[in-house]
């Protein structure tokens, strides 16, 4: 059999028995295509592939731009390929077994400037337009996301009141909040004077909004129907203020998190603080943010400093 045949009858096998999607039996097509001009430019048949030769092409495709995650997925679908080659009987062994993709760099988090958010937290929408109630929440939500740094799972847990069967409360004599992290790790965390007063704002609504089949609801942060609030509503609701109040970037609740840590740590610079703040069980998840906080020192330099810029 040559190659044609091979990947033809590969194909067959995962569009009809493993039931692909075609846009997936697309891509598998144009990588066993990229893999068989390899091995014809190498004067080798495919069963003659060796891992020295599929180190040699990623490498190729690593020199010519392609991605780390895009070369990660084109050797997936090769080691689909000899997988099925060796249950077939056609190799002895799959040469791309051991062949990992060049590691992508980790993208920064993305995180609001201190304008930024200081402006969506200010933000007090128009009072023709905007609903009352729902105006005290969502400004409760951003000032405990930013003021904070809670994960929206952390934040949609929290109860109005501390319980055994609370995931997480606030306690407003001592401005903690007290969640349920990761791992179901429990954390206590500051709660600053300006989310303290929205807090505060948005009980006393609640309270109101209540009715007899609502009255018994625990959460926090609940809907109009009485119903804790999602995940998903929450998302929806920043993305709308923050088009609201202004903000070139899409807002999302883990941007406020980033955000928090990023501007905690550039007043304060205390890695270990901020890794406590966040909850982070390994301080290399929250360095991170050092070099978030070092982009900031050098847009200062690169504005400021005479021999920074270009004349």
């Amino acid at each position: 059999m040559n190659a044609v045949d091979w990947v033809a009858r590969y194909l067959d096998h995962v569009r009809y028995e493993k039931r692909l999607a075609e846009r997936t039996l697309a891509l598998y097509t144009l990588d066993l295509e990229k893999l068989s001009q390899n091995a014809q430019d190498a004067g080798i048949a495919l069963d003659q592939v060796h891992t020295a030769h599929i180190r040699r092409w990623v490498a190729q495709m690593h020199s010519q731009g392609r991605t780390g995650r895009g070369i990660a997925l084109i050797l997936s679908g090769w080691r689909g390929f000899y997988v099925w080659m060796g249950r077939e009987g056609f190799m002895a062994s799959n040469p791309v077994q051991d062949v990992r993709a060049p590691k992508a760099p980790k993208p920064l988090p993305k995180a609001l400037s201190v304008d930024d958010a200081v402006q969506l937290a200010e933000f007090t929408a128009s009072s023709e337009l905007a609903d009352p109630w729902l105006e005290c929440r969502d400004a409760c939500l951003v000032e405990l996301l930013y003021g904070c740094g809670l994960r929206v799972g952390e934040l949609v847990g929290l109860d109005v009141q501390a319980s055994a069967q609370a995931k997480g409360w606030i306690d407003l004599q001592d401005g903690e909040a007290h969640v349920l992290g990761k791992g179901s790790k429990r954390r206590s965390v500051p709660v600053g004077e300006q989310a303290l007063k929205a807090l505060q704002a948005w009980l006393h609504v609640r309270a109101e909004g209540l009715t007899a089949a609502t009255a018994h609801q625990t959460a926090l942060f609940i809907g109009r129907h009485g119903t804790r609030l999602s995940a998903q509503s929450i998302w929806q609701r920043l993305r709308q203020r923050g088009v609201q109040a202004g903000l070139a970037s899409p807002v999302h609740p883990h941007m406020l998190r980033h955000s928090f840590a990023s501007h905690v740590l550039q007043s304060s610079s205390d890695l270990r603080a901020v890794q406590e703040l966040l909850g982070h069980a390994n301080i290399s998840t929250t360095q991170v943010y050092t070099r978030l906080d070092f982009q900031h020192l050098a847009k200062a330099y690169d504005a400021a400093h005479p021999r920074a810029r270009k004349k």
